[in-house]
């Protein structure tokens, strides 16, 4: 996710312009071949992301975006604000009294992009290759307790489980794995996961109309949307993968709008806001912004190490002087606000003498006339790896690497695009890492789920747990915390599980971070949604 002003002026002419410039400056893509007439009456809204949006495949993951995927693709309920579930795809559902059972009547009004009818036979259709790829959607613990499916009539269909499993619904809101492409988008093999789409059709608002890997995506307004339509007919998304980038082409008006985390420094999000020429707004805190300590490393394998890191970071530090102040300090995995979360703990406070005293204990001791700490003749250096591509993570891991070079720990930064470093991060090839917990409606359930899977769609954080003696106890009271009917039993559960990670100092909870939007005057409707990785865009209009 340096800074130059620009005056206010925005009109429609003016944003059309620069989506002209924008499209001809395209070798090999005509994004239009509407008359100008056409142009005229049109409102084009544009943004940028930091990576291509990927194939539009709701039923796999990486390059995949969430929000271009949301932008397309519908599920058969919705994740409303507070949590509460709503109808959609389907308008209402009835579960039988032991909970195995999922009956769901459907829309009737209801068309893919290309016409063809949503109905039962294509949601069957849609659930059957994702369960033909079961493996690969593990770390969706509804996935697994998927029984069967059935087609009662053309517009009711069954969902039958192993199990009474208490977030069915919640899982069903995903933006994946499980919505719904139409017919036609299906390949010859009528596998999704292996073979792709043959072109991307959903019920969403969006559509896609035109598309250059790595440069830009064009969505058209789906007008044969059954919903609320959009109210802008064009959205064009950029990529520009620097923030710095971003924000320059933001002055410049060749952006109408940034959303998002770590999209753009915090620097840059006070300057934007302080100057007055633009509209900002931050969003209540969504998931935990945390260190990952790889306790399958030779470092971080000691808990002493593990224990000696927590205390010698400084998060207040880093809230002050690279948010702001703008997000809260947290020490716990989750924020204490999301069901099952709040627990008896006592906080890692920073604390510098007493994370040199466990690092003794640890045996790495500092050696006279050396900058680094030794033990058997081998220096302390930790990897910590981060995402370029996130501007706040930049940030924070060049004042870890200074902080705790004060204490005698060389830490190394590797910074790596995207794809790579989920990739490096899955393999477990780090020593400290970036990453956050995945907000409503994952939190907690589903993060805590992906830990006891090997899938590389799921986190990292099963290979950084496997250095642990209680892996293994860990992983059976996650699997039995989301299978038990008794209310009681399940917060004895999620308090044992998030203490236990809590006293074994794997993960480093720095702030419970917020998305962030900053608009031109001319933008209104822009707002946060319950899924933190939806972009508002059915709702944002050009005044």
């Amino acid at each position: 996710m340096f800074l130059q002003r620009s005056s206010l002026f925005h009109s429609f002419v003016g944003l059309l312009v620069i989506f002209t410039i924008f499209v001809t400056g395209c070798s090999d893509t005509t994004i239009d071949q509407e008359n100008t007439s056409d142009k005229d009456k049109q409102k084009v809204v544009t943004f940028s992301w930091p990576g291509d949006i990927g194939d539009l495949n709701p039923h796999t993951y990486f390059p995949n975006e969430f929000f271009s995927q949301a932008m397309v693709y519908e599920s058969l309920v919705y994740y409303g604000e507070g949590g509460e579930i709503q109808p959609w795809l389907a308008e209402s559902w009835v579960i039988s009294k032991d909970g195995k059972e999922y009956v769901f009547h459907l829309r009737k009004d209801v068309e893919f992009s290309d016409g063809s009818l949503f109905n039962a036979a294509i949601v069957k259709k849609n659930f059957d290759t994702i369960l033909d790829n079961r493996k690969q959607h593990e770390w969706v613990e509804l996935i697994n307790q998927i029984k069967g499916t059935e087609i009662i009539d053309e517009y009711t269909f069954k969902l039958i489980l192993n199990n009474a499993y208490y977030p069915t619904l919640q899982e069903l809101t995903y933006i994946r794995p499980l919505r719904f492409v139409g017919e036609a988008a299906f390949p010859d093999s009528q596998n999704t996961f292996k073979d792709g789409l043959k072109s991307p059709i959903g019920t969403g608002p969006w559509v896609l109309s035109e598309y250059k890997k790595n440069e830009f995506a064009v969505f058209k307004r789906n007008e044969q949307y059954w919903g609320t339509k959009p109210k802008v007919d064009k959205v064009v998304v950029k990529v520009i993968t620097d923030g710095e980038s971003r924000v320059l082409a933001f002055e410049k008006k060749e952006l109408d709008f940034i959303f998002g985390n770590g999209v753009i420094s915090q620097d840059s999000f006070q300057f934007l806001k302080n100057s007055g020429q633009y509209e900002t707004k931050l969003s209540e805190p969504t998931a935990t912004r945390t260190l990952l300590l790889n306790s399958n490393r030779e470092a971080t394998k000691d808990l002493k190490v593990r224990l000696a890191l927590q205390h010698a970071f400084n998060k207040q530090a880093v809230i002050d002087k690279i948010f702001y102040g703008m997000e809260k300090k947290a020490d716990t995995l989750f924020p204490p606000t999301l069901p099952y979360t709040k627990i008896n703990i006592k906080p890692y406070e920073y604390d510098a003498e007493k994370a040199k005293q466990l690092l003794d204990e640890a045996g790495w001791k500092q050696v006279k006339g050396k900058p680094f700490r030794e033990k058997d003749g081998k220096e302390l250096q930790l990897e910590l790896l981060f995402n370029s591509t996130d501007n706040i993570q930049k940030s924070i891991a060049e004042f870890t690497q200074g902080d705790f070079r004060k204490l005698g720990i060389d830490v190394k930064l590797t910074s790596q695009e995207t794809n790579t470093f989920w990739t490096t991060a899955f393999q477990g090839e780090f020593d400290l890492l970036f990453t956050s917990t995945w907000a409503v409606p994952f939190d907690p359930h589903s993060y805590l789920a992906s830990m006891t899977t090997k899938s590389e769609n799921g986190g990292p954080d099963y290979n950084a747990q496997l250095g642990l003696p209680i892996k293994k106890e860990i992983d059976q009271k996650i699997k039995k915390v989301l299978l038990t009917t008794d209310e009681e039993e399940r917060k004895i559960l999620y308090s044992e599980i998030l203490t236990t990670l809590h006293e074994q100092a794997i993960y480093l909870p720095i702030s419970y971070q917020s998305n962030i939007a900053v608009y031109q005057k001319n933008i209104s409707g822009v707002d946060f949604l319950p899924q933190e990785a939806e972009v508002p865009l059915t709702s944002i209009d050009v005044n």
